[in-house]
Formats: C-alpha cells, sequence, structure tokens
C-alpha cells in the first residue's frame, strides 16, 4: 500500500501549536486510561522482554516515570511484579512473579497488543477534529506553486484545488496513462503541516493499533525519541502519539471489503485500523477503481454514510460498535466509463467529477524533456517530433503521459546492451514495437485505454 505524505514546512506557527497541543499526562487519571489496563499493558510487555528497568518500561509504553511508578506500585501490591535489582543509572528493574506471568498470558489471551499505551477514543476524537482537513487553506497561488514542476493543464489544476479545498469526494477518470493516480499522489502537497497519529486507540477494553509506518511518515525522529526517554518530561506532545506528516494512502486492485474494516488476528489477537482510519486528516486514493474483489456498487455504498455524516461505524471482533471521524480526502480513480461503474444517483453525491485527457503534443514535449533530463540524455525536438508525427499519428496512439518515460526507458536499456549512448530513430521505433507489441492499430489494450 504506497503512501505519501506533505511537505510540513508550509504550516504556520498557529497550525503547528494546535497541532502539538498534547501534553504528556504525569498521572494514571490523566491517560484516561485504568490503572488495571495499564497493568495489564506492563506485565505483557515483561512477560515478552523479561525484566526491564523503569527507563525501559517508560519507553515501552510512553507514558512519563510517574505513571510507570504509580502502575508498578499497583502491580506490586497485586503480587504479580517484584524487584530485582537496579539497572542503568541506578533505576529499579522490575521482573514478573508467577502469579504475574498467569497474569500476562490471561491479558495477552483477551488482548495481543503490548506496545505504546494506547489513547482513549474520546482523545482520539478530539485529535482529529484539531488537525482537521478544513483548516489547511488551499489557494489557487498555493496549487500553482506546488505543481510548478508538473506538466499538467492549469484547468485541471483548478478543478482539483477547489475539490482538495472543498473537503469532498472526488472522482478522477480518464484513459490508463493520463496521469491520475500521479497527480492523485502529488495532490497531498497541498495538504501542510502536521497531525499526531496515536500507537494505538483503545475501544471497547481492546487497542485498536493504528500507528502503520508503511502508511505514516514521523518528522523529528530524534526529538520524539528523546522525549521517550525523558522520565519526567513535562514539555512536547504526548507520546502516544507519533507526529507524522499528513498521510496519504493508495490501494488499488488488491482492496477487498474486509480492508475497510477494523482487521483481527487470531493469532495474535491484535486488532489493526481500516486503511479509512489510517487515512484519517488526510487522503485515501482508492485507485483502479472498478477492478476491486467486490462490486463498485458494494464498494461505493460502505462509503454513503462516512461522506454523508463524516463519521465512520466501526466494530470489534466481540461485536463492539463505535465510531470514528471521517475526515478524510476521498479520491477515486479510474480508467472505466463512470456510468459503467456507478448510478447517477451516487455520483451525484460526489461533489467533484474531473477528467483526464490525452495530452496536447505542447504537453507531451515538455513531459519528453524532463523524462530526457531525468535519465541523464539530451534533449533533441527531431526525436520526440519523430515520436509524436510518425510513431503516435502513423498507429492512432493518444499522447500519454506514461509513454516518454517508458519508451525513453527502453530505449535506454536497447543503447546500453549495444554500448551506445544516444538514441535516434531506429532506437525509438525499436523501443515502440516492444512496448506495444505486434498488435493492430486502435487495440485498447496497446493504447493503455
Amino acid at each position: 500500500m504506497p503512501v505519501e505524505a506533505t511537505d510540513s514546512h508550509s504550516a504556520g506557527p498557529g497550525q503547528r501549536a494546535a497541532t502539538l497541543a498534547t501534553p504528556r499526562p504525569g498521572t494514571v487519571a490523566e491517560t484516561g486510561l485504568s490503572v488495571l489496563y495499564l497493568g495489564d499493558l506492563l506485565v505483557k510487555q515483561l512477560f515478552e522482554q523479561g525484566m526491564l528497568d523503569l527507563h525501559q518500561l517508560c519507553r515501552e509504553s510512553a507514558l512519563a516515570g510517574s505513571v510507570v511508578e504509580e502502575v508498578c506500585r499497583f502491580l506490586r501490591d497485586g503480587g504479580r511484579v517484584e524487584v530485582r535489582g537496579q539497572g542503568e543509572g541506578g533505576a529499579l528493574r522490575f521482573g514478573l512473579t508467577d502469579r504475574g506471568r498467569a497474569s500476562a498470558l490471561e491479558a495477552l489471551n483477551r488482548d495481543g497488543y503490548s506496545g505504546k499505551a494506547p489513547v482513549t477514543l474520546a482523545h482520539y476524537q478530539q485529535r482529529v477534529e484539531a488537525q482537521a482537513l478544513s483548516d489547511v487553506a488551499i489557494r489557487r497561488n498555493t496549487v500553482t506553486e506546488a505543481f510548478a514542476d508538473t506538466v499538467i493543464d492549469p484547468a485541471l489544476l483548478d478543478q482539483l484545488g477547489p475539490g482538495l479545498h472543498s473537503g469532498r469526494a472526488m472522482f478522477i477518470h480518464g484513459e490508463a496513462g493520463t496521469g491520475k493516480s500521479y497527480i492523485a499522489r502529488r495532490l497531498t502537497r497541498l495538504l501542510s503541516g502536521e497531525v499526531l497519529i496515536p500507537h494505538a486507540i483503545q475501544v471497547g477494553g481492546k487497542a485498536v493499533r493504528c500507528f502503520d509506518p508503511a502508511v505514516h511518515q514521523p518528522v523529528e525522529v530524534a526529538e520524539q525519541n528523546a522525549a521517550l526517554s525523558a522520565l519526567y518530561l513535562e514539555r512536547g506532545h504526548d507520546p502516544r502519539y507519533v507526529r507524522c506528516r499528513r498521510p496519504c494512502v493508495v490501494t488499488g486492485g488488491e482492496l477487498t471489503m474486509e480492508r475497510l474494516e477494523v482487521q483481527y488476528d487470531m493469532a495474535t489477537h491484535i486488532h489493526q485500523a481500516p486503511i479509512q482510519l489510517l487515512a484519517n486528516n488526510g487522503m485515501l486514493v482508492i485507485d483502479d477503481l472498478g477492478r476491486q474483489r467486490m462490486s463498485p456498487t458494494e464498494l461505493f455504498n460502505r462509503w454513503i454514510v462516512p461522506l454523508e455524516e463524516r463519521r465512520d461505524f466501526l466494530a470489534l471482533s466481540n461485536g463492539y460498535h463505535f465510531s470514528v471521524p471521517f475526515d478524510v480526502a476521498l479520491v477515486f480513480s479510474t480508467n472505466l466509463d463512470p456510468l459503467s461503474l456507478a448510478d447517477a444517483a451516487f455520483l451525484r453525491r460526489i461533489g467533484y467529477k474531473i477528467r483526464f485527457s490525452p495530452l496536447a503534443p505542447e504537453a507531451y514535449r515538455a513531459i519528453w524533456a524532463q523524462q530526457c533530463q531525468a535519465q541523464g540524455l539530451a534533449f533533441e525536438e527531431a526525436l520526440v517530433n519523430f515520436v509524436i508525427d510518425e510513431l503516435h499519428a502513423r498507429h492512432g496512439v493518444p499522447l500519454l503521459a506514461c509513454h516518454p518515460r517508458d519508451l525513453l526507458s527502453l530505449a535506454l536499456d536497447q543503447l546500453s546492451y549495444r554500448g551506445a549512448t544516444t538514441p535516434d530513430r531506429e532506437t525509438l521505433n525499436w523501443a515502440w514495437q516492444t512496448y506495444f507489441g505486434d498488435f493492430t492499430d486502435g487495440d485498447a489494450a496497446v493504447h493503455g485505454r
């Protein structure tokens, strides 16, 4: 599942301050979690890792030293934990008693999560609202600057910019190879600022894992590690959250309906957040729409309530139901006919329908020049004119944004094989024949439609 994130340097002081306004809890009560829950979390960590000192327990749980000491006192009073000498810097080392090991096994069977302490659902809801997409002001000059290095029709930008600014879902359609997915990912450039992503959320007594390193891109990792290692740190954000760039989750034909619900691993007893929750305060791109393992109608019906109410309704493996904010810029992208995928009633719910078309010759030349520079080749206008006027025109193949990159890459392969360095008409003609194969003109598979 690819992911891109925004540049955060453009976040204003007010937005940055709002993002970081999550003081670290200094007591068990301030965490919003019960001492019973935190006790179970710590015995699971001790069971899996052996003896840990106070510093290590603070790092593993992302809790302040004062909180860990309070929980350890509770565990010692209950006979589950005992002191096993001193560790680094004189910090007490803790280990499990026989009762503690039995307790840890019971806790792991109920909920296998043993990572950083979760935040409560109420805290998470407040955090999503505090860093909402609606606070990101998107203006035309910002859009133009963000795409200054991209060859794209200005009229398209004047549709994409307002669409993202509105927070409504967007439906991007057009032939394959016109740059839909590429541009959709780059829209995250416009989502400035940083967000805090919880390691996990506590729901119905269970932890739902939320932070995913394959999706979320942390910033200032060194600062976060320093915060975790400081036992009594008062400044900075609550380290149960990870400071990240706004996420962009991209999923395509591999998407299943199950991935849109809370996942539960029966072997580990761990719950995992669905992709739309991972994308909260960011963007979710559903690429290759119509090629998923469920019907488009099923997929669209899944989004009706979240799009209208801006809330998503989920359930745990035990049937416990809960709701979370749905603050996601939802983008559908397809190369199929929109009317073959959804009825007019649903399409009306999507405010922005944006078509990507084949390129004009000028735009094709500009992309060709960019690709020449990227691949270390000299730009020769005569060669790109040969490709446009002779190859594309003769075979009736539309000018698509993917063609310059693909043709030049094949040409480079041929040059390297021959020990040559400069492409010519013969090389490009070979690349064309290799790329499109020996299909008849007008074949939709050849043209990428």
